[in-house]
Protein backbone atom coordinates (compact mmCIF):
# COMPACT_ATOMS: atom_id res chain seq x y z
CA UNK A 1 0.00 0.00 0.00
CA UNK A 2 1.25 3.49 -0.85
CA UNK A 3 2.08 5.34 2.33
CA UNK A 4 -0.02 8.40 3.06
CA UNK A 5 1.63 11.67 4.00
CA UNK A 6 2.35 10.94 7.65
CA UNK A 7 2.95 14.56 8.54
CA UNK A 8 -0.42 15.56 7.16
CA UNK A 9 -2.47 12.85 8.79
CA UNK A 10 -0.94 13.32 12.15
CA UNK A 11 0.69 9.93 12.49
CA UNK A 12 4.37 9.35 13.11
CA UNK A 13 6.34 8.24 10.11
CA UNK A 14 6.15 4.48 9.77
CA UNK A 15 3.20 4.14 12.15
CA UNK A 16 1.02 1.36 10.75
CA UNK A 17 -1.75 2.19 13.20
CA UNK A 18 -1.79 5.85 12.20
CA UNK A 19 -1.72 5.00 8.52
CA UNK A 20 -4.57 2.49 8.91
CA UNK A 21 -6.67 5.07 10.75
CA UNK A 22 -6.00 7.61 8.01
CA UNK A 23 -7.10 5.09 5.37
CA UNK A 24 -10.39 4.62 7.21
CA UNK A 25 -10.97 8.36 7.44
CA UNK A 26 -10.03 8.81 3.79
CA UNK A 27 -12.59 6.16 2.81
CA UNK A 28 -15.13 7.94 5.01
CA UNK A 29 -14.58 11.14 3.03
CA UNK A 30 -14.83 9.32 -0.30
CA UNK A 31 -17.98 7.51 0.84
CA UNK A 32 -19.60 10.76 1.92
CA UNK A 33 -18.78 12.26 -1.48
CA UNK A 34 -20.49 9.32 -3.19
CA UNK A 35 -23.51 9.65 -0.89
CA UNK A 36 -23.90 13.34 -1.68
CA UNK A 37 -23.76 12.85 -5.45
CA UNK A 38 -26.58 10.26 -5.34
CA UNK A 39 -28.63 12.34 -2.90
CA UNK A 40 -28.40 15.21 -5.35
CA UNK A 41 -30.63 13.35 -7.79
CA UNK A 42 -33.06 11.46 -5.58
CA UNK A 43 -34.01 14.29 -3.20
CA UNK A 44 -34.72 16.71 -6.06
CA UNK A 45 -37.02 14.28 -7.87
CA UNK A 46 -39.52 14.13 -5.04
CA UNK A 47 -39.74 17.94 -4.91
CA UNK A 48 -40.71 18.53 -8.55
CA UNK A 49 -44.49 18.80 -7.96
CA UNK A 50 -43.93 21.32 -5.16
CA UNK A 51 -41.43 23.31 -7.23
CA UNK A 52 -43.90 23.47 -10.12
CA UNK A 53 -46.39 25.15 -7.77
CA UNK A 54 -43.84 27.45 -6.14
CA UNK A 55 -42.55 28.81 -9.45
CA UNK A 56 -45.88 28.54 -11.30
CA UNK A 57 -44.16 26.43 -13.94
CA UNK A 58 -45.10 23.45 -16.10
CA UNK A 59 -43.71 19.97 -15.57
CA UNK A 60 -41.64 20.36 -18.76
CA UNK A 61 -39.97 23.38 -17.17
CA UNK A 62 -39.33 22.01 -13.69
CA UNK A 63 -37.97 18.72 -15.05
CA UNK A 64 -34.90 20.71 -16.07
CA UNK A 65 -34.06 20.88 -12.37
CA UNK A 66 -33.25 17.16 -12.67
CA UNK A 67 -32.08 17.20 -16.29
CA UNK A 68 -29.53 19.98 -15.72
CA UNK A 69 -27.91 17.94 -12.95
CA UNK A 70 -27.89 14.69 -14.93
CA UNK A 71 -26.67 16.33 -18.14
CA UNK A 72 -23.78 18.00 -16.33
CA UNK A 73 -22.71 14.67 -14.86
CA UNK A 74 -23.13 12.72 -18.10
CA UNK A 75 -21.36 15.19 -20.37
CA UNK A 76 -18.45 16.09 -18.09
CA UNK A 77 -17.62 13.02 -15.98
CA UNK A 78 -14.96 11.68 -18.37
CA UNK A 79 -13.40 15.10 -18.85
CA UNK A 80 -13.02 15.80 -15.13
CA UNK A 81 -11.55 12.32 -14.67
CA UNK A 82 -8.90 13.07 -17.28
CA UNK A 83 -8.26 16.50 -15.80
CA UNK A 84 -7.70 14.89 -12.41
CA UNK A 85 -5.10 12.57 -13.94
CA UNK A 86 -3.28 15.61 -15.35
CA UNK A 87 -3.38 18.27 -12.62
CA UNK A 88 -3.85 16.11 -9.53
CA UNK A 89 -6.87 14.22 -8.28
CA UNK A 90 -6.77 15.53 -4.73
CA UNK A 91 -6.92 19.20 -5.62
CA UNK A 92 -9.63 18.60 -8.23
CA UNK A 93 -11.74 16.51 -5.85
CA UNK A 94 -11.48 19.22 -3.21
CA UNK A 95 -12.59 21.75 -5.83
CA UNK A 96 -15.49 19.50 -6.85
CA UNK A 97 -16.72 19.05 -3.28
CA UNK A 98 -16.44 22.81 -2.72
CA UNK A 99 -18.38 23.56 -5.91
CA UNK A 100 -21.08 21.03 -5.01
CA UNK A 101 -21.45 22.55 -1.53
CA UNK A 102 -21.60 26.18 -2.73
CA UNK A 103 -23.98 25.27 -5.55
CA UNK A 104 -26.25 23.48 -3.05
CA UNK A 105 -26.51 26.71 -1.05
CA UNK A 106 -27.23 28.69 -4.23
CA UNK A 107 -29.97 26.18 -5.12
CA UNK A 108 -31.56 26.66 -1.72
CA UNK A 109 -31.45 30.45 -2.05
CA UNK A 110 -32.49 30.68 -5.72
CA UNK A 111 -35.27 33.29 -6.22
CA UNK A 112 -36.27 32.10 -9.71
CA UNK A 113 -36.60 28.77 -11.49
CA UNK A 114 -33.91 29.48 -14.06
CA UNK A 115 -31.38 30.51 -11.43
CA UNK A 116 -32.20 27.25 -9.63
CA UNK A 117 -31.60 25.30 -12.85
CA UNK A 118 -28.26 27.10 -13.42
CA UNK A 119 -27.19 26.30 -9.85
CA UNK A 120 -28.22 22.67 -10.38
CA UNK A 121 -25.95 22.49 -13.45
CA UNK A 122 -23.06 23.75 -11.32
CA UNK A 123 -23.98 21.23 -8.64
CA UNK A 124 -23.90 18.52 -11.33
CA UNK A 125 -20.38 19.53 -12.32
CA UNK A 126 -19.30 19.15 -8.72
CA UNK A 127 -21.05 15.77 -8.53
CA UNK A 128 -19.33 14.62 -11.75
CA UNK A 129 -15.97 15.41 -10.18
CA UNK A 130 -16.87 13.55 -7.00
CA UNK A 131 -18.17 10.48 -8.84
CA UNK A 132 -15.22 10.25 -11.24
CA UNK A 133 -12.49 10.70 -8.65
CA UNK A 134 -13.78 8.76 -5.63
CA UNK A 135 -13.26 5.40 -7.37
CA UNK A 136 -9.95 6.59 -8.81
CA UNK A 137 -8.71 7.31 -5.27
CA UNK A 138 -9.34 3.74 -4.11
CA UNK A 139 -6.13 2.58 -5.80
CA UNK A 140 -4.16 5.15 -3.80
CA UNK A 141 -5.71 4.61 -0.38
CA UNK A 142 -6.22 0.86 0.07
CA UNK A 143 -4.16 -2.25 -0.72
CA UNK A 144 -5.04 -4.04 -3.94
CA UNK A 145 -6.26 -7.07 -1.97
CA UNK A 146 -8.98 -4.88 -0.38
CA UNK A 147 -10.08 -3.07 -3.53
CA UNK A 148 -13.33 -5.04 -3.68
CA UNK A 149 -14.28 -4.13 -0.11
CA UNK A 150 -13.65 -0.45 -0.80
CA UNK A 151 -15.67 -0.55 -4.03
CA UNK A 152 -18.47 -2.31 -2.15
CA UNK A 153 -18.49 0.46 0.44
CA UNK A 154 -18.77 3.13 -2.26
CA UNK A 155 -21.57 1.19 -3.92
CA UNK A 156 -23.35 0.90 -0.58
CA UNK A 157 -23.18 4.65 -0.02
CA UNK A 158 -24.55 5.31 -3.50
CA UNK A 159 -27.45 2.94 -2.82
CA UNK A 160 -28.12 4.52 0.56
CA UNK A 161 -28.30 7.92 -1.12
CA UNK A 162 -30.78 6.60 -3.67
CA UNK A 163 -32.92 4.92 -1.00
CA UNK A 164 -32.72 7.80 1.50
CA UNK A 165 -33.42 10.56 -1.01
CA UNK A 166 -37.19 10.20 -1.49
CA UNK A 167 -37.97 9.78 2.22
CA UNK A 168 -35.57 12.54 3.30
CA UNK A 169 -36.89 14.84 0.59
CA UNK A 170 -40.46 14.16 1.68
CA UNK A 171 -39.66 14.96 5.31
CA UNK A 172 -37.90 18.18 4.37
CA UNK A 173 -40.76 19.23 2.11
CA UNK A 174 -43.28 18.60 4.88
CA UNK A 175 -41.12 20.44 7.44
CA UNK A 176 -38.72 23.28 6.58
CA UNK A 177 -39.80 23.47 2.92
CA UNK A 178 -38.32 22.90 -0.53
CA UNK A 179 -35.19 25.00 0.04
CA UNK A 180 -34.04 22.53 2.71
CA UNK A 181 -33.84 19.80 0.03
CA UNK A 182 -30.75 21.56 -1.30
CA UNK A 183 -29.44 23.25 1.84
CA UNK A 184 -29.16 19.91 3.66
CA UNK A 185 -26.19 19.11 1.41
CA UNK A 186 -24.16 22.05 2.73
CA UNK A 187 -23.09 20.72 6.17
CA UNK A 188 -22.46 17.26 4.70
CA UNK A 189 -20.37 18.84 1.96
CA UNK A 190 -18.30 20.76 4.52
CA UNK A 191 -17.66 17.51 6.42
CA UNK A 192 -16.67 15.68 3.23
CA UNK A 193 -14.32 18.53 2.32
CA UNK A 194 -12.67 18.41 5.75
CA UNK A 195 -12.15 14.64 5.62
CA UNK A 196 -10.81 14.72 2.07
CA UNK A 197 -8.46 17.62 2.75
CA UNK A 198 -7.18 16.06 5.97
CA UNK A 199 -6.72 12.43 4.95
CA UNK A 200 -6.42 11.95 1.18
CA UNK A 201 -2.89 11.33 -0.12
CA UNK A 202 -1.08 14.26 -1.69
CA UNK A 203 -0.95 14.54 -5.47
CA UNK A 204 2.11 13.04 -7.10
CA UNK A 205 4.38 15.40 -8.94
CA UNK A 206 6.26 13.03 -11.20
CA UNK A 207 7.26 13.87 -14.71
CA UNK A 208 4.76 11.64 -16.45
CA UNK A 209 1.67 13.16 -14.87
CA UNK A 210 2.57 16.60 -16.20
CA UNK A 211 2.95 15.60 -19.82
CA UNK A 212 0.57 16.68 -22.55
CA UNK A 213 -2.14 19.27 -22.72
CA UNK A 214 -5.81 19.02 -21.98
CA UNK A 215 -7.82 17.90 -25.02
CA UNK A 216 -10.25 20.80 -25.46
CA UNK A 217 -11.53 19.67 -28.86
CA UNK A 218 -12.18 16.13 -27.67
CA UNK A 219 -13.84 17.41 -24.50
CA UNK A 220 -16.20 19.67 -26.46
CA UNK A 221 -17.10 16.95 -28.99
CA UNK A 222 -17.72 14.36 -26.26
CA UNK A 223 -19.86 16.78 -24.25
CA UNK A 224 -21.97 17.67 -27.31
CA UNK A 225 -22.33 14.01 -28.26
CA UNK A 226 -23.36 12.85 -24.81
CA UNK A 227 -25.61 15.86 -24.28
CA UNK A 228 -27.46 15.20 -27.55
CA UNK A 229 -27.90 11.52 -26.72
CA UNK A 230 -29.05 12.15 -23.15
CA UNK A 231 -31.58 14.75 -24.33
CA UNK A 232 -32.88 12.39 -27.02
CA UNK A 233 -33.40 9.70 -24.38
CA UNK A 234 -34.98 11.91 -21.70
CA UNK A 235 -36.96 14.67 -23.41
CA UNK A 236 -38.72 12.30 -25.82
CA UNK A 237 -39.56 9.80 -23.03
CA UNK A 238 -39.51 6.89 -25.45
CA UNK A 239 -41.37 8.53 -28.35
CA UNK A 240 -38.86 9.67 -30.94
CA UNK A 241 -40.35 12.50 -32.93
CA UNK A 242 -38.45 14.82 -35.29
CA UNK A 243 -36.54 16.42 -32.40
CA UNK A 244 -35.52 13.08 -30.92
CA UNK A 245 -34.34 11.76 -34.28
CA UNK A 246 -32.38 14.97 -34.93
CA UNK A 247 -30.70 14.66 -31.53
CA UNK A 248 -29.79 11.01 -32.17
CA UNK A 249 -28.32 11.91 -35.57
CA UNK A 250 -26.36 14.71 -33.91
CA UNK A 251 -25.05 12.25 -31.31
CA UNK A 252 -24.01 9.80 -34.03
CA UNK A 253 -22.22 12.52 -35.99
CA UNK A 254 -20.57 13.79 -32.82
CA UNK A 255 -19.37 10.28 -31.94
CA UNK A 256 -17.73 9.90 -35.35
CA UNK A 257 -16.03 13.29 -35.08
CA UNK A 258 -14.88 12.49 -31.53
CA UNK A 259 -13.25 9.20 -32.58
CA UNK A 260 -11.52 10.97 -35.46
CA UNK A 261 -10.30 13.80 -33.24
CA UNK A 262 -8.99 11.40 -30.57
CA UNK A 263 -7.09 9.37 -33.16
CA UNK A 264 -5.26 12.52 -34.27
CA UNK A 265 -4.76 14.22 -30.89
CA UNK A 266 -1.28 14.25 -29.40
CA UNK A 267 -2.74 14.11 -25.88
CA UNK A 268 -6.25 12.67 -26.28
CA UNK A 269 -9.01 12.87 -23.71
CA UNK A 270 -9.46 9.09 -24.01
CA UNK A 271 -6.75 6.87 -25.45
CA UNK A 272 -8.82 4.77 -27.86
CA UNK A 273 -6.24 2.00 -27.58
CA UNK A 274 -7.52 1.15 -24.08
CA UNK A 275 -10.68 -0.25 -25.66
CA UNK A 276 -8.58 -2.96 -27.29
CA UNK A 277 -8.50 -4.56 -23.87
CA UNK A 278 -11.36 -7.07 -24.17
CA UNK A 279 -11.96 -7.12 -20.42
CA UNK A 280 -12.35 -3.35 -20.22
CA UNK A 281 -14.64 -3.20 -23.25
CA UNK A 282 -16.73 -6.09 -21.93
CA UNK A 283 -16.95 -4.50 -18.47
CA UNK A 284 -18.18 -1.20 -19.91
CA UNK A 285 -20.70 -2.95 -22.15
CA UNK A 286 -22.09 -5.11 -19.36
CA UNK A 287 -22.29 -2.07 -17.05
CA UNK A 288 -24.42 -0.23 -19.60
CA UNK A 289 -26.69 -3.24 -20.18
CA UNK A 290 -27.20 -3.94 -16.48
CA UNK A 291 -27.95 -0.27 -15.73
CA UNK A 292 -30.49 -0.27 -18.54
CA UNK A 293 -32.18 -3.26 -16.95
CA UNK A 294 -32.08 -1.88 -13.41
CA UNK A 295 -33.80 1.30 -14.55
CA UNK A 296 -36.69 -0.97 -15.56
CA UNK A 297 -37.54 -1.54 -11.90
CA UNK A 298 -37.94 2.22 -11.41
CA UNK A 299 -39.86 2.75 -14.66
CA UNK A 300 -42.20 -0.26 -14.57
CA UNK A 301 -42.43 -0.95 -10.84
CA UNK A 302 -44.57 2.05 -9.79
CA UNK A 303 -47.20 1.39 -12.49
CA UNK A 304 -47.39 -2.34 -11.77
CA UNK A 305 -47.69 -1.81 -8.03
CA UNK A 306 -50.30 0.94 -8.28
CA UNK A 307 -52.34 -0.09 -11.34
CA UNK A 308 -52.10 -3.90 -11.30
CA UNK A 309 -51.84 -4.53 -7.54
CA UNK A 310 -53.82 -1.47 -6.43
CA UNK A 311 -51.34 -0.21 -3.82
CA UNK A 312 -51.52 3.33 -2.49
CA UNK A 313 -48.71 5.87 -2.94
CA UNK A 314 -47.19 5.24 0.48
CA UNK A 315 -47.02 1.48 -0.04
CA UNK A 316 -45.63 1.90 -3.55
CA UNK A 317 -42.82 4.05 -2.16
CA UNK A 318 -42.16 1.53 0.59
CA UNK A 319 -41.93 -1.40 -1.85
CA UNK A 320 -39.69 0.54 -4.23
CA UNK A 321 -37.30 1.33 -1.37
CA UNK A 322 -36.65 -2.41 -0.94
CA UNK A 323 -34.34 -2.46 -3.96
CA UNK A 324 -31.90 0.26 -2.84
CA UNK A 325 -32.05 -1.10 0.72
CA UNK A 326 -30.99 -4.57 -0.46
CA UNK A 327 -28.20 -3.02 -2.56
CA UNK A 328 -27.00 -1.06 0.47
CA UNK A 329 -26.92 -4.17 2.67
CA UNK A 330 -25.24 -6.28 -0.02
CA UNK A 331 -22.54 -3.87 -1.17
CA UNK A 332 -19.85 -4.39 1.49
CA UNK A 333 -20.27 -8.19 1.77
CA UNK A 334 -20.17 -8.34 -2.05
CA UNK A 335 -16.85 -6.51 -2.00
CA UNK A 336 -15.36 -8.96 0.47
CA UNK A 337 -16.58 -11.89 -1.61
CA UNK A 338 -15.02 -10.34 -4.72
CA UNK A 339 -11.71 -9.97 -2.88
CA UNK A 340 -11.85 -13.61 -1.78
CA UNK A 341 -13.13 -15.43 -4.88
CA UNK A 342 -12.03 -13.08 -7.66
CA UNK A 343 -13.75 -10.13 -9.29
CA UNK A 344 -14.32 -11.72 -12.69
CA UNK A 345 -15.97 -14.83 -11.26
CA UNK A 346 -18.28 -12.76 -9.05
CA UNK A 347 -19.15 -10.48 -11.97
CA UNK A 348 -20.71 -13.44 -13.77
CA UNK A 349 -22.35 -14.65 -10.54
CA UNK A 350 -23.94 -11.24 -10.03
CA UNK A 351 -25.20 -11.19 -13.62
CA UNK A 352 -26.70 -14.63 -13.11
CA UNK A 353 -28.58 -13.34 -10.07
CA UNK A 354 -29.98 -10.41 -12.06
CA UNK A 355 -31.05 -12.79 -14.84
CA UNK A 356 -32.83 -15.10 -12.39
CA UNK A 357 -34.63 -12.16 -10.74
CA UNK A 358 -35.75 -10.67 -14.06
CA UNK A 359 -36.86 -14.10 -15.27
CA UNK A 360 -38.96 -14.55 -12.13
CA UNK A 361 -40.55 -11.11 -12.62
CA UNK A 362 -41.43 -12.05 -16.20
CA UNK A 363 -43.34 -15.09 -14.87
CA UNK A 364 -44.98 -13.61 -11.78
CA UNK A 365 -48.74 -13.29 -11.44
CA UNK A 366 -51.02 -10.72 -9.86
CA UNK A 367 -52.42 -13.51 -7.71
CA UNK A 368 -49.07 -13.71 -5.91
CA UNK A 369 -49.57 -10.15 -4.69
CA UNK A 370 -46.78 -7.93 -3.41
CA UNK A 371 -44.62 -10.91 -2.45
CA UNK A 372 -44.56 -12.01 -6.08
CA UNK A 373 -42.85 -8.73 -6.91
CA UNK A 374 -40.67 -8.14 -3.85
CA UNK A 375 -38.94 -11.55 -3.74
CA UNK A 376 -37.70 -11.44 -7.37
CA UNK A 377 -36.77 -7.77 -6.83
CA UNK A 378 -34.58 -8.76 -3.87
CA UNK A 379 -32.79 -11.38 -6.00
CA UNK A 380 -32.36 -8.90 -8.86
CA UNK A 381 -31.00 -6.12 -6.67
CA UNK A 382 -28.66 -8.37 -4.70
CA UNK A 383 -27.27 -9.71 -7.98
CA UNK A 384 -26.82 -6.15 -9.20
CA UNK A 385 -24.91 -5.17 -6.06
CA UNK A 386 -22.57 -8.13 -6.49
CA UNK A 387 -22.09 -7.37 -10.19
CA UNK A 388 -21.45 -3.66 -9.73
CA UNK A 389 -18.91 -4.15 -6.95
CA UNK A 390 -17.07 -6.97 -8.75
CA UNK A 391 -17.16 -5.22 -12.12
CA UNK A 392 -15.83 -1.94 -10.70
CA UNK A 393 -13.10 -3.87 -8.90
CA UNK A 394 -12.11 -5.75 -12.06
CA UNK A 395 -11.84 -2.52 -14.04
CA UNK A 396 -10.02 -0.35 -11.50
CA UNK A 397 -7.65 -2.94 -9.98
CA UNK A 398 -5.18 -2.94 -12.90
CA UNK A 399 -5.40 0.68 -14.08
CA UNK A 400 -2.15 2.64 -14.13
CA UNK A 401 -1.92 5.67 -11.82
CA UNK A 402 -2.00 8.13 -14.74
CA UNK A 403 -5.23 6.65 -16.13
CA UNK A 404 -7.34 6.06 -13.00
CA UNK A 405 -9.38 9.24 -13.30
CA UNK A 406 -10.37 8.88 -16.94
CA UNK A 407 -11.11 5.13 -16.68
CA UNK A 408 -13.22 5.76 -13.59
CA UNK A 409 -15.04 8.47 -15.51
CA UNK A 410 -15.69 6.16 -18.47
CA UNK A 411 -16.96 3.44 -16.11
CA UNK A 412 -19.37 5.85 -14.43
CA UNK A 413 -20.39 7.15 -17.86
CA UNK A 414 -21.34 3.65 -19.04
CA UNK A 415 -23.60 3.32 -16.00
CA UNK A 416 -25.24 6.73 -16.54
CA UNK A 417 -25.82 6.08 -20.23
CA UNK A 418 -27.45 2.78 -19.32
CA UNK A 419 -29.75 4.54 -16.87
CA UNK A 420 -30.90 7.21 -19.31
CA UNK A 421 -31.31 4.60 -22.05
CA UNK A 422 -33.30 2.33 -19.77
CA UNK A 423 -35.66 5.14 -18.73
CA UNK A 424 -36.55 5.78 -22.36
CA UNK A 425 -36.22 2.44 -24.16
CA UNK A 426 -37.60 0.17 -21.46
CA UNK A 427 -40.39 2.66 -20.85
CA UNK A 428 -41.27 2.44 -24.54
CA UNK A 429 -41.18 -1.38 -24.38
CA UNK A 430 -43.52 -1.30 -21.39
CA UNK A 431 -45.99 1.03 -23.13
CA UNK A 432 -45.89 -1.09 -26.29
CA UNK A 433 -46.34 -4.35 -24.38
CA UNK A 434 -49.25 -2.85 -22.43
CA UNK A 435 -50.91 -1.96 -25.76
CA UNK A 436 -51.76 1.56 -24.60
CA UNK A 437 -50.60 5.10 -25.20
CA UNK A 438 -51.27 6.14 -21.60
CA UNK A 439 -50.05 3.65 -19.00
CA UNK A 440 -51.53 5.72 -16.17
CA UNK A 441 -55.05 4.82 -17.30
CA UNK A 442 -54.40 1.33 -18.69
CA UNK A 443 -56.39 -1.71 -17.54
CA UNK A 444 -54.71 -3.57 -14.64
CA UNK A 445 -54.46 -6.74 -16.72
CA UNK A 446 -52.74 -4.86 -19.53
CA UNK A 447 -50.24 -3.32 -17.11
CA UNK A 448 -49.45 -6.76 -15.62
CA UNK A 449 -48.93 -8.21 -19.10
CA UNK A 450 -46.72 -5.28 -20.06
CA UNK A 451 -44.62 -5.76 -16.93
CA UNK A 452 -44.02 -9.43 -17.68
CA UNK A 453 -43.01 -8.75 -21.29
CA UNK A 454 -40.71 -5.90 -20.28
CA UNK A 455 -38.86 -8.02 -17.74
CA UNK A 456 -38.60 -10.84 -20.26
CA UNK A 457 -36.79 -8.37 -22.52
CA UNK A 458 -34.67 -7.33 -19.52
CA UNK A 459 -33.72 -10.96 -18.83
CA UNK A 460 -32.69 -11.34 -22.47
CA UNK A 461 -30.42 -8.30 -22.15
CA UNK A 462 -28.78 -9.81 -19.07
CA UNK A 463 -28.15 -13.09 -20.92
CA UNK A 464 -26.41 -10.99 -23.58
CA UNK A 465 -24.40 -9.29 -20.80
CA UNK A 466 -23.30 -12.69 -19.46
CA UNK A 467 -22.17 -13.73 -22.93
CA UNK A 468 -20.27 -10.45 -23.26
CA UNK A 469 -18.55 -10.89 -19.89
CA UNK A 470 -17.55 -14.49 -20.59
CA UNK A 471 -16.42 -13.62 -24.10
CA UNK A 472 -14.27 -10.74 -22.87
CA UNK A 473 -12.64 -12.99 -20.30
CA UNK A 474 -11.94 -15.66 -22.93
CA UNK A 475 -10.37 -13.16 -25.34
CA UNK A 476 -8.26 -11.69 -22.54
CA UNK A 477 -6.81 -15.11 -21.71
CA UNK A 478 -5.78 -15.61 -25.33
CA UNK A 479 -3.87 -12.34 -25.48
CA UNK A 480 -0.10 -12.62 -25.23
CA UNK A 481 1.39 -11.03 -22.13
CA UNK A 482 -1.83 -11.00 -20.10
CA UNK A 483 -4.13 -8.09 -19.49
CA UNK A 484 -2.94 -4.55 -20.13
CA UNK A 485 -4.44 -1.16 -20.76
CA UNK A 486 -2.72 -0.26 -24.03
CA UNK A 487 -1.50 3.28 -24.20
CA UNK A 488 -1.77 3.87 -20.49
Amino acid sequence: MKRLDAGRVGAPSGSAEGTSASVRWALAGLSLSMLLSSLGTSTANVGLPTLAQVFSASFQQVQWIVLAYLLAITTLIVSVGRLGDMIGRRRLLLSGISLFTVASVLCGLAPTLWLLIAARAAQGLGAATMMALTMAFVGETVPKARTGSAMGLLGTMSSIGTALGPSLGGLLLAGPGWRAIFLVNAPLGVLALFLARRHLPADRRDAKSGRGRFDHVGTLLLALTLGAYALAMTVGRGSFGPLGIALLLTAALGAGLFVRAEARAASPLIRLAVFRDPLLSASLGTSALVSTVMMTTLVVGPFYLSRALGLGEALVGLVLSVGPLVAALTGVPAGRIADRFGAHRMTVAGLAGVAVGCGALSLTSVTLGVAGYILPLVVTTAGYAVFQTANNTAVMADVGPDQRGVISGVLNLSRNLGLVTGASVMGAVFALASATTDVTTAHPGAVAHGMRITFAVAATLIVAAIALAVGGRTLARRRPGGRRYPGA
